[in-house]
């Protein structure tokens, strides 16, 4: 599964092969096919893992005392991938992307890549007493997504720095 979300990742779906897959995980094709019959059944996999991933990390803030910390430290937990994302995007932002030209289940279901970050983004300003927290939660992600595409478009990782301490300055007026 590792090896299937870094290559969807890194070359997209449509451009990606079980072929590839199996090979970069130094397995025989065959197996992958004795778990995933399709490509699209692997692609649900690499979604379920993805959100299986937001939801570890997210729970992960939860040590962080005041819902000002939480956002603060998500905003640095995004930031840390810069190096990632300067190369190849964002992993859940580029999924979402290439998902949505289809009108399928697996478009659907990357959706949850976007909605879970908003969910509990909207939590936390709402627990900061904001009345317009979903706004606020749409903005703080909007603005990451939007900060990541910049970064991968000019390969300036420094971008993401800039636009994580911008974010966090942004949380703190907000409290």
């Amino acid at each position: 599964m590792a090896s299937a979300r870094e290559l969807l990742h890194a070359q997209g779906v449509e451009r990606t092969t079980i072929a590839e897959i199996a090979e970069a995980a130094e397995v025989p094709a065959g197996n992958v096919y004795y778990y995933f019959r399709t490509k699209d059944e692997l692609v649900e996999a690499a979604i379920g893992a993805h959100v299986a991933g937001i939801e570890a990390m997210l729970a992960s803030l939860d040590r962080h005392r005041s819902p000002q910390a939480r956002l603060k430290a998500l905003v640095r937990a995004l930031v840390e991938q810069r190096d990632l994302v300067a190369r190849q995007g964002c992993p859940h932002g580029s999924l979402c992307q290439e998902l949505d030209k289809r009108d399928d289940e697996l478009r659907a279901r990357a959706s949850a890549l976007m909605a879970l970050p908003i969910e509990w983004a909207e939590r936390q300003f709402l627990e900061m007493g904001r009345r317009d927290a979903r706004d606020l939660a749409v903005a703080l992600i909007a603005s990451y997504q939007g900060a990541s595409l910049l970064t991968n478009t000019f390969r300036d990782r420094e971008l993401l720095r800039r636009e994580g301490r911008r974010l966090e300055q942004w949380i703190d007026s907000l409290a």
